[in-house]
């Protein structure tokens, strides 16, 4: 069965872990725990679970030892939405079709869900004892979620997103960015799995990293795209924003029609990646495409 017919299963199946892993919505602090699960359970694609799961079927990792992983890197996109949405930041205030966090309740409880649901992701990979590797693997994963999350990963991509309103940046400097901001989590997804891979050999480690890195990429020169050619009403989100704020994007620098070309370049190479794992690797050629052809 093709990984797309199986999506809908593994769909179901984080929305399980994850509801598992957050706290009940009747646990006080109430207010806290509802956001939580609002930001969390709302909707979304599970694109960085899905990578990983992915992963693991090329690998041949069972899907249960991955769900901790899974959940983990879910809550940490979700917590960046949440922040990322706040007033000080990118003051959106529509998400996956519905109110962000902080309309639906208030700024300081969005604040509050984000960080709590950061260090829940952390509890996820010290705890879960479906992940069947050594402790000093443990130690590694959540090393990897670290640094992909913080000043040298997302956060940090997150900060010269905002000091770059109002600048002209060249390509190398707005894929510096989107390495930090997007790309560091979708590669810290990838290589979950292949650290729940003991023993696996360096150069289909360096062929994973090399095939995170331009799926990563190309997954968001296709959001910048998106902005510019999708529907308010398919992406759940506001279309336009960054022009509105006048913040440099991949359209912005390179056109439109430069920006696909480059986006299918980066899928190309992702899957040339896969080559020493053969059709092993069917899923993970399948999301690359996917992040390219994608509609929302």
């Amino acid at each position: 069965m093709p990984f797309r017919e199986r999506l809908p299963e593994y769909s179901r199946r984080i929305e399980s872990v994850l509801d598992h892993w957050l706290p009940p919505a009747h646990k006080p602090p109430v207010r806290l725990h509802q956001a939580m699960r609002y930001a969390v359970l709302g909707g979304g694609k599970r694109l960085r679970p899905m990578l990983i799961y992915a992963a693991g079927e090329t690998l041949k990792v069972p899907a249960v030892q991955l769900d901790g992983p899974a959940a983990a890197v879910e809550m940490i996109h979700a917590y960046s939405l949440v922040h990322d949405d706040l007033p000080a930041m990118d003051d959106d205030d529509l998400r996956r079709g519905r109110p962000t966090c902080h309309k639906a309740y208030d700024v300081a409880t969005a604040i509050l869900a984000g960080d709590a649901l950061q260090v829940l992701a952390f509890q996820v990979l010290a705890e879960d004892p479906n992940m069947r590797v050594s402790s000093q693997v443990r130690l590694e994963m959540i090393h990897n979620v670290a640094v992909a999350s913080g000043s040298a990963g997302m956060a940090g991509g997150q900060a010269m997103d905002l000091s770059s309103s109002g600048r002209q940046l060249g390509l190398a400097e707005l894929e510096l960015m989107h390495i930090h901001k997007t790309g560091a989590l979708i590669r810290a997804s990838v290589l979950l799995a292949a650290q729940s891979s003991p023993g696996l050999e360096t150069d289909k480690l360096n062929a994973l990293d090399r095939y995170a890195k331009c799926a990563g990429l190309a997954f968001q020169i296709r959001d910048d795209i998106l902005d510019v050619e999708g529907e308010t009403a398919t992406l759940g989100k506001r279309t336009g924003a960054d022009a509105s704020r006048n913040k440099p994007t991949y359209p912005s620098v390179l056109g439109l029609e430069e920006s696909h070309r480059h986006a299918l370049d980066l899928h190309r190479a992702a899957l040339a990646a896969l080559a020493p794992f053969g059709d092993s690797a069917e899923a993970l050629a399948w999301l690359s495409e996917y992040f390219v052809v994608r509609s929302q």
